[in-house]
């Protein structure tokens, strides 16, 4: 399934797409939204739910949510695909650990909705991901156990603004956070139909060119390893969310620096998700 949050009339509902639109879940089911039907085991209700159904509206009417607008936890791993060390260009060894920041939920926007250039920064940059989304809760998980924990998976555009990324001396947590900086969507894809064994592809465009193309073949730190890694130390709720870190190709490391302006188009993609696409505007 493809589950979805989203605003129609101004109101957060959450639903499930099928040939020409989507089918409203938040009247037939009794879940308050995504995140609650995730904890509450509530997929085959939501299969019922839409089975005979007509969408309720066309995609193009509403206004699309990140899948989870307030998850718990929203983690973000860097330097994770092979060669990403490498561009420090700084002769460190490859890492023997994830790196690991949190965004908060203030700083994503969903599918189709502006993502900000900031007034302080020229230096807004893309950065295409694949997230998985936890389903299960867990601690101490070990790896062999850790697909049973993972709900689906979506796309993120973890935009970054460069100059800010270093301001204290050991973070980058100020870079990561600016609000609607970057993007989550445009759907949650349920593990039957998307194995997150994957392999996956992840392909990020900016204006219909390819800057980053790779394959979570080649991570450093798969699914299984981030979930038994992240949990070790924080219970891994329903609904959290997992970046699971960047290819090669941000703009940041072209020379010169390819920093993202307004009016650009930014599209992150994989073939068994779909499209995450997002203008960049100026902050109001």
């Amino acid at each position: 399934m493809h589950l979805l949050s989203y605003l129609a009339n101004g109101k957060p509902r959450f639903g499930a797409t099928i040939p020409g639109g989507i089918v409203d879940l938040t009247e037939r089911t009794k879940f308050a939204d995504l995140r609650a039907l995730i904890a509450g085991n509530g997929l085959d209700i939501a299969r019922q739910a839409i089975a005979g159904q007509k969408p309720d509206h066309a995609i193009e009417d509403i206004t699309l949510l990140p899948p989870i607008p307030h998850p718990e936890k929203l983690w973000c791993i860097g330097v994770n695909y092979k060669d990403r060390n490498a561009e420090y260009k700084d002769n460190s060894d490859l890492p023997k650990y994830p790196s690991l920041f949190v965004r908060n939920p203030s700083s994503v926007v969903g599918s189709g909705q502006p993502i900000e250039k900031p007034k302080v920064s020229e230096q807004l940059d893309y950065e295409g991901e694949l997230v998985i989304v936890i389903g299960k809760e867990g601690r101490h998980i070990p790896r062999e156990r850790a697909w049973e924990h993972i709900f689906g998976m979506t796309l993120c555009n973890e935009g970054s603004v460069r100059d800010w990324l270093h301001h204290g001396k050991f973070n980058v947590t100020q870079g990561k956070n600016f609000d609607r900086s970057g993007s989550i969507g445009p759907w949650i894809v349920t593990s039957d139909e998307c194995d997150p064994r994957g392999p996956h592809d992840i392909v990020t465009r900016v204006n219909g060119e390819v800057r980053q193309s790779d394959s979570t073949e080649r991570l450093m730190f798969p699914f299984d390893y981030l979930i038994a890694y992240l949990s070790t130390f924080a219970t891994l709720k329903p609904g959290d969310m997992i970046a699971t870190g960047t290819p090669t190709g941000a703009g940041a490391r072209f020379t010169p620096p390819r920093w993202l302006k307004v009016g650009d188009v930014v599209e992150v993609e994989s073939g068994k998700i779909g499209i995450l696409r997002n203008t960049v505007a100026a902050e109001q």
